[in-house]
């Protein structure tokens, strides 16, 4: 028979969002379980040194603190479900969600985690070079190219805020555009093409980030000019790759509001256009992106949803 599970707080997601939300959702009574979805523990699982999240001194490991996250939840009372949720019913309380392994969630609160995903170029040397020089997060990364040269690749208001943002950090910072233009908005392009640190290669696309030296790491980028196909190589130590987020959302398209994607909730606050459902994170985060931001929004929302609860409660009794 199809297993049913039925809790007062449904988390999908176990990043950072999902995980804060289920400390502080445990902690009230409430019971979570949490859904961790195809990548249990988020995108920290796959970056290796973390040098901004409060808290620590020394550089930590990312999936060192998923799962410390992952137990702290688990001390304090919430579930873990290794499933990937396929289908949502979200026209009445209490909602219905149904995993790939057949088993039924029933939820009388749900809050999505889900997070986004960096969009990647999917050349030769990209996935194989990712921590060794290759990164989507020059926020999260550039503090480790200090002195050094790196590349950012794109052309929209990310890749020229990293872009930006790198000069902090590096003297030499190309900006690698495969067309004659860039998208991002005019006050951002005046800001980058007068600074004297920043470069730009137009018409360039990237063929193959290209490794070397030992330890190995990120040595350049074979490039290639999208109009005359002429072949070049730029040297580098660092390359980061700006070209936009996927907002892991498909299962919400027709079911919730969405902005480019991502959640839209209340301002200042994890609810959504449905009461009872709220999000929290980089689901509907297109501007931070930040573990410690998508900590505290998981907070948030389950603080929402303890006041949530707590009206719905309260009415019930009334109207009994």
């Amino acid at each position: 028979m199809t297993a049913t599970h039925s809790t007062r707080m449904l988390i999908l997601g176990s990043g950072p969002a999902g995980l804060s939300a289920a400390i502080y959702g445990a902690r009230a009574g409430l019971a979570p379980i949490v859904v961790q979805g195809m990548q249990p523990g988020g995108q920290l699982t796959i970056t290796t040194d973390v040098e901004n999240y409060p808290g620590f001194r020394d550089v930590i490991q990312g999936p060192w603190l998923m799962e410390q996250m992952q137990a702290q939840a688990e001390h304090v009372g919430a579930q873990m479900m290794y499933d990937q949720i396929v289908d949502v019913d979200l026209s009445e309380r209490p909602f219905r969600l149904r995993g790939d392994s057949g088993t039924l969630y029933v939820a009388d609160t749900l809050v999505i985690c889900t997070g986004a995903q960096a969009k990647w170029l999917g050349v030769e040397g990209e996935e194989h070079l990712q921590g060794k020089g290759v990164s989507a997060c020059a926020t999260c990364d550039g503090f480790f190219y200090r002195g050094k040269k790196v590349v950012v690749i794109g052309g929209g208001n990310t890749a020229v805020e990293e872009a930006l943002y790198l000069t902090n950090h590096s003297h030499d910072v190309t900006l690698i555009h495969r067309r004659d233009s860039l998208r991002a908005e005019k006050i951002l392009q005046e800001r980058l093409k007068a600074h004297p640190n920043i470069k730009i290669l137009w018409n360039k696309a990237v063929e193959r980030f290209v490794g070397g030296g030992a330890p190995e790491g990120l040595v350049g980028v074979d490039l290639i000019d999208t109009v005359t196909g002429e072949k070049s190589h730029e040297p580098t130590d660092g390359g980061f790759v700006a070209i936009g987020h996927h907002p892991a959302t498909e299962l919400f398209t027709d079911k919730l509001p969405l902005d480019e994607g991502y959640i839209l909730v209340e301002k200042g606050t994890t609810r959504t256009a449905i009461p009872g459902v709220f999000a929290a994170g980089d689901v509907t985060d297109k501007i931070y992106r930040q573990a410690v931001t998508a900590a505290g929004m998981g907070c948030m929302a389950a603080l929402d949803v303890e006041k949530f609860l707590a009206e719905q409660d309260f009415e019930e009794l009334v109207e009994a």
